[in-house]
């Protein structure tokens, strides 16, 4: 890496940069899943996005900085099964930050006073479940004990940042979405689960940010 990854380092680069223009497109569109078959998915939309936000917390573990992912449970959803960031639906008169992190609490434990928000990526179209989403980025300033929610929440996962920013960290493989849909998916695997589709697309935009300057 050309810089020192250290949470003080992150944190003063992000906190600059993310007020800047953001790659956006271009990041989402390297790990963007193709139909890989005759069979391919179509949404069709009636009504306008649901808002929503994601949060991405960098969480300083011993000597290397993780975040924490979420694997959902199977349930009849455009989602079942996936690896995810957590997040999700804003309720009325809630902000992107406010949205990101009341779902840190009720998804994976976090207490919303022990982060440090230091910014924004671009918004997201989840295109399966008709959600604008815009991902939040956090720092946690001292540790916490993870605790899962049994109902929405199978196993919490953390990544590495230090892995998602090699250059080898992308891979492609074909997956099969829904239980029909062949996609030949870019993903990152973490913690042998694979992470594509608007996760890995979101954490891609991080990744290109970082990759600047790490």
């Amino acid at each position: 890496m050309k810089n020192q990854l250290s949470i003080s380092h992150i944190k003063e680069f992000l906190s600059e940069r993310l007020r800047q223009p953001l790659p956006g497109h271009d990041a989402h569109e390297h790990m963007r899943a193709r139909p890989n078959g005759s069979t391919i998915p179509n949404f069709n939309h009636t009504l306008p996005p649901k808002p929503g936000s994601v949060l991405i917390l960098l969480t300083p573990q011993k000597d290397e900085i993780t975040f924490p992912l979420i694997k959902r449970p199977h349930y009849l959803g455009a989602h079942s099964g996936q690896i995810s960031l957590p997040g999700g639906k804003a309720e009325d008169g809630e902000s992107d930050i406010e949205t990101a992190l009341r779902e840190g609490f009720e998804e994976i434990g976090v207490p919303q006073d022990k982060i440090e928000v230091i910014g924004k990526l671009s918004e997201f179209f989840v295109v399966p479940s008709n959600f604008m989403v815009r991902p939040v980025i956090g720092v946690l300033q001292q540790p916490v004990e993870f605790v899962k929610d049994n109902r929405e929440v199978e196993k919490i996962i953390f990544g590495s940042l230090a892995y998602l920013l090699q250059n080898d960290a992308p891979k492609e493989k074909e997956i099969i979405a829904a239980g029909r849909f062949k996609m030949w998916a870019p993903h990152f695997e973490i913690e042998n689960e694979i992470v594509w589709g608007a996760t890995a697309m979101m954490l891609n935009e991080l990744r290109m940010i970082l990759k600047e300057k790490f």
